[in-house]
């Protein structure tokens, strides 16, 4: 192992923080790791360098590694980001943007820790920048829109020279013109989010009076407007806004994973706030109390509508707000596309779906897709021979030749009142949106004993949990066990971008936390998005189903019965139902290159050891395909 090879090691040798048979012993084991780990991390683990060893080095020879490279050397970013950052910087809407700037937009890397190693390399400090904190005297000064045009905000005197925050230290221009004003300066560094929060107070403390409220009004709803129209184009979820000490953070759950979208001025809150307790036909006036609400936004152009639910939280900060988007033209998934893998879909179809009678219960987290595939299997049910009828709170999707009745508390038309009605109406099929209390529970489980097909939710983490849920309803045992025909369980796990796709190889570590070895991967071709605009850098487009189907059989019922542990239960479902766990069927996707093991690791129960890939593979029916 040359040590010269490795620059940072170089510096650390060069600057006296480690020796080099230290460097040399910790390659070797950086390289048996297969490159999971960075050298600081790797040195850092065998306690030959500290922080303070590390940050001292870095000062004393400031520049001496390029940005990128030295964010990889210090694992706060993997190889591949800095790559897709660097392509990203050569792009035309890219053009004068820095490096660090692109890696903080696209959220490879927190702005925070950004500044933190700017300062080391560059051999600035960094400023918190409190506004209280600031000095009044060189605030006098300047204006707001100075500070925002340079990005810079003047700290206090210190040996008679004046403190500067700049977000960017480097900016000549920007440098120059605090001289100009303030004579000698340090020039310090500090964080966006910092600066901004800043200028704002000083803008604010600068108002006299504040801003008319029809101005406030007008600002509300093209922000409203701004961000639904957004998230709608970007296939956004939920849209959360989140007051904080100095700014309004917007976050939406894209795939299944909240990402930042932008920061507001923490004064846009009460306007927002108001405006959509107009929409939601909320109390206007109320701040201190939790409440919720809805309306129907359409577009002004394209004039689709959308549902939204609307939930205000009260946070020390403020309130928290909450924005569900339900897009009406959504489209209804055939049950083949819902991502089972052959042998569960064949299994789910002929021994559940097929059968005339029984309970079929659809469980998982909030955001699984739960309804999703309730719609499915209400459409393969829908022929001209089967009444159907729901009870939904409320309708999320319509269907033809359907009876769907759309849960309204406001006009006493209550779950519990529907229930009693729904059974006098000669349905086939019965579908509940949810199973929430034990009231339903005992109605689908009464009317499955009648003869009917009953299909419903339930929030549970697998399928063996759903059956414990009913349980500890206090449904009698011999009533699930002769009415429950199956318990579908399932996730969505972020899809690899199948435009930017490449060979990837699990750490022993990744494989030991899935309960795999080495040797159990045989067959598997795992993969991993590298980053591109079209996946916007995260390696991940779109998501995919991953199923547990729990087909009780003779042995699964006196399992329940018997009132056996669920780890039992699991056991038997496994040796004698055919039941293939979700981490089994998670392992079975990535094995084909469809997720990744972080995605597994991050979204899949992990209860019991899985069986080898391709055991796994021959079993759901994919053992072969691409």
């Amino acid at each position: 192992m040359n040590s010269t090879l490795n620059p940072i090691g170089k510096l650390l040798i060069e600057q006296g923080a480690i020796a080099p048979e230290q460097l040399r012993y910790a390659l070797k084991v950086q390289a048996k790791l297969e490159g999971s780990y960075s050298l600081v991390q790797v040195l850092k683990e065998l306690g030959y360098l500290s922080e303070d060893q590390l940050r001292q080095a870095l000062r004393q020879a400031p520049s001496a590694l390029p940005l990128g490279e030295l964010l990889v050397e210090l694992g706060l970013i993997r190889p591949r980001e800095l790559e897709a950052a660097l392509q990203l910087q050569q792009e035309p809407e890219n053009a004068g943007k820095r490096l660090g700037e692109i890696l903080v937009e696209k959220h490879f890397l927190p702005e925070a820790k950004l500044v933190e190693v700017l300062a080391d390399q560059l051999g600035f400090q960094v400023e918190e920048l409190e506004f209280t904190a600031l000095d009044r005297g060189l605030l006098v000064k300047i204006t707001p829109e100075w500070c925002q045009q340079h990005r810079a905000v003047p700290v206090r005197t210190q040996d008679g020279r004046v403190v500067v925050a700049f977000q960017d230290p480097l900016n000549a221009k920007a440098r120059d013109e605090a001289e100009r004003v303030f004579g000698a300066v340090i020039p310090a560094i500090a964080t966006r989010r910092a600066l901004e929060a800043a200028i704002a107070a000083f803008a604010a403390s600068r108002r006299l009076q504040k801003q008319p409220s029809v101005e406030d009004e007008a600002t509300a709803v093209r922000l409203v407007n701004e961000l639904i129209l957004k998230a709608l184009e970007a296939g956004v979820s939920d849209i959360h806004i989140e007051p904080m000490r100095s700014q309004l953070r917007v976050r939406w759950r894209q795939d299944g994973v909240l990402i930042v979208h932008k920061e507001l001025p923490l004064e846009l809150l009460a306007p927002l706030s108001a405006r959509l307790k107009v929409l939601c036909r909320a109390d206007i006036t109320e701040r201190r109390r939790h409440q919720g609400g809805g309306f129907v936004f359409e577009d002004p152009k394209t004039g689709a509508s959308c549902d939204v639910r609307v939930l205000f939280f009260v946070t020390v900060f403020g309130e928290k707000i909450v924005l569900r988007l339900l897009a009406r033209k959504a489209e209804l998934l055939d049950i083949r596309e819902l991502g089972m893998a052959p042998k569960i879909l064949a299994r789910f179809q002929e021994e559940a779906l097929d059968i005339p009678s029984g309970v079929i219960l659809i469980t998982g987290p909030t955001g699984s897709g739960k309804t999703t595939t309730l719609y499915a299997c209400v459409q393969y049910l829908n022929d001209p021979e089967h009444s159907i009828i729901t009870a939904e709170d409320p309708v999320e999707y319509v269907i033809d030749g359907i009876g769907q009745c759309s849960i309204n508390p406001k006009i006493n038309l209550t779950f519990e009142e529907t229930l009693k009605h729904m059974v006098r109406q000669d349905p086939d099929v019965i579908v509940l949106g949810e199973v929430r209390d034990r009231f339903s529970a005992e109605t689908a489980i009464q009317a499955a004993l009648t003869g009917h097909k009953v299909l419903t939710t339930f929030h549970t983490e697998d399928s063996i949990g759903g059956l414990l849920r009913l349980m500890n309803m206090e449904i009698e045992t011999f009533l699930i066990s002769s009415t429950v025909v199956s318990v579908l369980a399932q996730r969505l796990l972020r899809r690899v971008c199948p435009s930017c796709a490449e060979p990837y190889k699990p750490t022993p570590h990744e494989l030991g936390r899935m309960g795999l070895k080495g040797s159990d991967t045989a067959g598997a071709e795992f993969r991993q998005g590298k980053g591109c605009s079209r996946c916007h850098y995260s390696g991940y487009l779109g998501r995919i189903g991953v199923h547990e189907l729990l087909v009780l059989n003779e042995p699964v019922k006196e399992a329940i019965l018997a009132k056996k542990t669920s780890s039992e239960i699991r056991r038997i479902s496994v040796e004698t139902s055919g039941l293939i766990t979700l981490l089994e069927d998670g392992i079975a996707k990535a094995a084909q290159g469809l997720t990744t093991p972080h995605e597994i690791l991050r979204c899949l129960p992990r209860l019991g050891k899985p069986r080898p890939v391709k055991e796994i593979l021959r079993l759901v029916g994919t053992l072969g395909e691409k």
